[in-house]
């Protein structure tokens, strides 16, 4: 849950943007994401994660550029640079050998699994399962930068799968891996 609980900004960041605009939303976005990093300090057993993190560096860069040079973003361009953003940050955490994901299992799991290989390769592949729903995020919203006279309703479907199977995943795949046998 708290996997899911990080991805908070993003939500936050729609419903500000359709209230108050982009620069609204991407401004309560970085406030959220600075309210789960101070939590994840303040909260014993707890540390900064790289997602929550990068979220934050993510949201307050693009507040501050949206405040100083004042862009005429149409919002799915807007929302191009938030899924690329968070795709990357994804990515990069696999390239750094610590996915994301890693940092909130290891809050649920007992710390002797933590260097296990199945437990790593878990990671890894929830990870990976999030970096590809991000990747078809990032494709959507090119389609609607780039081909607008696509219907709207389309990408709003691709988004919301993809997301959806991404959360499913995340719950399934741990489970499935505890029942399969393993091979030395």
């Amino acid at each position: 849950m708290n996997l899911l609980l990080a991805f908070a900004p993003f939500i936050v960041f729609v419903v500000a943007e359709r209230l108050a605009g982009i620069a609204a939303g991407l401004g309560a976005a970085a406030a959220v994401s600075a309210y789960l990093l101070i939590r994840d300090l303040l909260t014993p057993g707890r540390g900064i994660k790289l997602l929550e993190l990068g979220t934050f560096f993510l949201f307050g860069l693009l507040t501050l550029y949206a405040l100083a040079m004042h862009p005429q973003w149409p919002i799915a361009a807007v929302r191009l640079r938030v899924d690329a953003g968070l795709m990357l940050i994804v990515l990069a955490s696999m390239v750094l050998r610590q996915p994301f994901s890693l940092q909130y299992a290891r809050e649920q799991v007992a710390r002797e699994h933590w260097d296990s290989p199945a437990f790593l390769r878990v990671n890894y592949v929830i990870s990976a399962a999030w970096a590809a729903a991000f990747g078809v995020l990032v494709l959507a919203d090119l389609m609607m930068v780039y081909v607008p006279a696509l219907p709207h309703a389309g990408s709003l479907v691709a988004t919301v799968a993809a997301l959806a199977a991404a959360a499913w995943f995340t719950g399934w795949y741990p489970a499935q891996r505890r029942h399969m046998p393993t091979h030395t």
